[in-house]
């Protein structure tokens, strides 16, 4: 809710999203999670998950037909910290 309420009323001008651990296996499983995770890419919000989650559950297929990117993300967290971007981990 607060990535796509974010979006809505202008809090943040960028909004990334990263999938890490079992959540992949909540979206790849949820339809009503799903719909939420569509909206919010329909609305300009960037979201990612983790390939290494995605293929430890099994889901990597799923996520990525629902225009998720996939992709190892140690690299890419590690530059979004050290480029000082706000991160809110939940």
């Amino acid at each position: 809710m607060y990535a796509i309420n974010s979006k809505n009323r202008g809090w943040w001008k960028h909004i990334n999203v990263i999938l890490w651990g079992a959540s992949v296996r909540l979206v790849a499983n949820d339809t009503q999670v799903q719909t939420e995770v569509l909206e919010m890419l329909q609305s300009g919000i960037t979201i990612e998950a983790c390939q290494d989650c995605c293929n430890n559950f099994g889901v990597t297929s799923i996520i990525i037909n629902l225009g998720i990117t996939v992709r190892y993300m140690g690299a890419p967290l590690t530059e979004y910290l050290k480029n000082g971007e706000k991160i809110l981990s939940i």
